[in-house]
């Protein structure tokens, strides 16, 4: 999903940005934002498809057993 870039100014932590850049292989400090801002949005669209299959779960009436009894009064 591109779009066009947009100029913007931000007063950013510069340490952090270069741990981002090195953590995430990135030759510049744009490549280290723009690949920090993809990974957030590809862990919401897992954390919204584990939620939507919890939720299906639920409904479905399936029923756990506990056999080893940890789950009590937890």
């Amino acid at each position: 999903m591109r779009t066009a870039a947009k100029h913007k100014h931000l007063v950013l932590n510069q340490a952090k940005i270069k741990r981002v850049q090195k953590a995430l292989g990135a030759r510049t400090e744009t490549e280290a934002i723009e690949k920090a801002l993809d990974e957030v949005l590809r862990e919401h669209e897992r954390n919204e498809a584990a939620w939507r299959a919890h939720e299906r779960f639920l409904k479905s009436g399936i029923r756990i057993e506990d056999v080893f009894g940890r789950l009590e009064g937890k």
